[in-house]
């Protein structure tokens, strides 16, 4: 199954953008007439039916649609970036195609980059909503304050969780997230949280997790999140 990606649909007739036209018709060599599978990574699939097989502006035509299902949980995690973006796009391309939904980037006091190209990320979730077949593309907040994020009160109905470097955590994440919940996970840099963030993070209710036995990299601690938390509502 080939899944095309366009914001903005229109019915019955929708137009796609150069860059997606191209893969179409240069690359994949779609004709008219083929069927075309289309999302708008809002939730809702489409099936449509080439009727321009044009490079630059491909056009379809609408014949159903349908609308995936909503997870009945909700995994948002906040993540201060690497200093490489490479390591940052790897995760997001990966937990994207795991499943997840909402991602925000971290200000902390041992940030080792306070800013990533949130478009150049955005760009990295379609592509991997599009590879694993998934009709919604998570969200993606810019750089946020831990402080200001920790303080919200849109977060009072979801279980809160903080991993960070200690071999003396009393509890796995696996140990305290339950199925069926929305879930915030903070996951801090490589030079870890400072004791003042955590401690403001226990003042405000979330609870110390380990993610397991082995020291990670800032990406992998927050694709194993990730992973752990998809497993626990399989």
């Amino acid at each position: 199954m080939q899944l095309f990606f366009q914001e903005s649909i229109s019915s019955p007739t929708t137009y796609l953008n150069e860059e997606e036209s191209k893969h179409l018709v240069r690359v994949l060599r779609k004709k008219k007439g083929d069927q075309i599978l289309l999302t708008d990574g809002k939730g809702m699939l489409y099936t449509c039916i080439l009727e321009e097989a044009n490079p630059k502006k491909a056009s379809l035509t609408v014949l159903a649609s349908q609308e995936a299902e909503k997870d009945p949980f909700y995994i948002h995690l906040a993540i201060a970036p690497t200093k490489s973006p490479d390591r940052m796009e790897w995760m997001v391309e990966k937990i994207t195609e795991i499943g997840f939904h909402k991602l925000t980037l971290l200000d902390t006091l041992h940030g080792e980059r306070s800013f990533l190209k949130v478009d150049r990320l955005h760009k990295k979730m379609i592509s991997a909503c599009k590879q694993s077949i998934k009709w919604r593309t998570p969200t993606l907040n810019g750089t946020t304050k831990l402080s200001e994020l920790i303080k919200s009160p849109d977060f009072a109905e979801y279980q809160k969780f903080i991993a960070y470097v200690d071999e003396n955590h009393p509890h796995h994440l696996l140990d305290l997230a339950k199925a069926g919940e929305n879930y915030l996970i903070l996951i801090g840099p490589e030079g870890d949280f400072d004791p003042k963030e955590i401690q403001l993070a226990f003042d405000h209710g979330f609870q110390a997790v380990s993610l397991g036995k082995s020291r990670l990299r800032t990406e992998t601690a927050g694709l194993a999140a990730v992973q752990m938390l998809q497993v626990l509502n399989r």
